[in-house]
């Protein structure tokens, strides 16, 4: 099967898994999903959705961030883990957003990539997730590892796998690509334990993409 017949199959399997697909971060406008994608970063979407109302409760906006007192933003952002990090990219792209962007996160990759702590993943969510402009798509380590399993890049490198994935799917599904590969990466083709490997006979849920993977080379640990 080649990687174009492949992809086909991955997108349609994920459509009938997932029928709606969106961010996993719970956020109510542009900033709060940019904001909660930096606190993502070597941190859970559960943990995040966790503190994010109270955090954007206590600062309504990118106004408040800049403003804020990075000891005070520490304390808010504590449980995502390298918070002292995290405070300062909020809070400097909170204060490019103001000085140069009227107060509102801007619309394009070129300058949401000007903005500390945004790289191309979080630049992508953003534009996806609350704009509907799909400039790219958004590779974690969900997305990453299952386009290595199903052998739809060599790469471990994030951005050469998203310029693989691109023109594998058409332009209209990147965001939903990548949402619905989240949502299966966490809940069947999981880092250690893909449901792939698990005899069709045993109870449970199986893996709608199990003829697609290629189970020895998972089996030495790929």
């Amino acid at each position: 099967m080649s990687k174009n017949e492949t992809a086909r199959a991955l997108l349609a399997a994920l459509k009938r898994l997932y029928p709606q697909s969106g961010p996993h971060l719970a956020h109510k406008n542009a900033w709060e999903l940019l904001a909660a994608t930096v606190l993502s970063a070597q941190c859970t979407d559960e943990r995040v959705n966790r503190i994010t109302p109270a955090l954007f409760s206590r600062l309504p906006g990118p106004a408040a961030f800049a403003a804020a007192a990075p000891a005070e933003l520490e304390e808010l952002i504590r449980p995502t883990g390298f918070y002292r990090n995290k405070a300062r990219h909020l809070i400097r792209a909170a204060q490019k957003i103001l000085a140069d962007f009227g107060g509102e996160v801007p619309r394009s990759m070129e300058k949401l990539l000007t903005l500390d702590g945004v790289a191309r993943k979080t630049a992508n969510v953003v534009l996806s997730g609350a704009f509907g402009i799909n400039e790219g798509l958004a590779v974690d380590t969900h997305v990453a590892r299952i386009a290595i399993r199903l052998e739809l890049t060599a790469s471990k490198d994030p951005k050469t796998i998203e310029l693989d994935l691109l023109p594998l799917f058409p332009r209209e599904e990147w965001g939903g690509v990548n949402h619905r590969l989240v949502s299966f990466g966490r809940e069947i083709c999981k880092a250690r334990s893909p449901r792939c490997l698990k005899p069709p006979e045993t109870s449970g849920p199986d893996c709608p993409l199990r003829t697609l993977c290629p189970q020895k080379r998972l089996k030495q640990g790929r």
